[in-house]
């Protein structure tokens, strides 16, 4: 590899991280984020490797555009939501006892459109 092209890789990687932090900087984490105001997300457990929410959402709230670290998230109770995300918009139902998992940064804005208490696990990895 020439001096030039390790230049041109080494300047790539630091726009990318600083693409990165600019967008964690710019939107809240999940549980700073809430819905007019209002916390929809609490601590359930918190360590050195991760750290545990349980986001609630009743009908008609949501959750406000926010950014994600890698995680895994279990639906303890589902519902019916409108998702908000770089893909555009779409309504998903969510059924209790579905898992997910993103291992990238993410960022979404959700509303319970149904008419059920939905609850989440959120295990972000640190």
């Amino acid at each position: 590899m020439t001096s030039k092209q390790l230049i041109f890789n080494l300047c790539l990687c630091l726009f990318i991280l600083s693409v990165n932090c600019e967008n964690k900087s710019q939107l809240p984490d999940p549980l700073q984020a809430g819905w007019d105001g209002n916390a929809v997300c609490e601590v359930v457990e918190e360590n050195q490797e991760l750290r545990v929410l349980k986001c609630t959402f009743e009908p008609n709230i949501g959750h406000e555009e926010h950014y994600h670290n890698p995680h895994f998230g279990y639906t303890l109770s589902g519902g019916k939501f409108r998702i908000k995300d770089n893909s555009g918009t779409r309504e998903v139902n969510v059924p209790t006892g579905y898992s997910f998992r993103n291992d990238e940064i993410t960022t979404h804005e959700v509303l319970n459109i149904g008419k059920t208490t939905a609850v989440f696990l959120i295990m972000e990895y640190k």
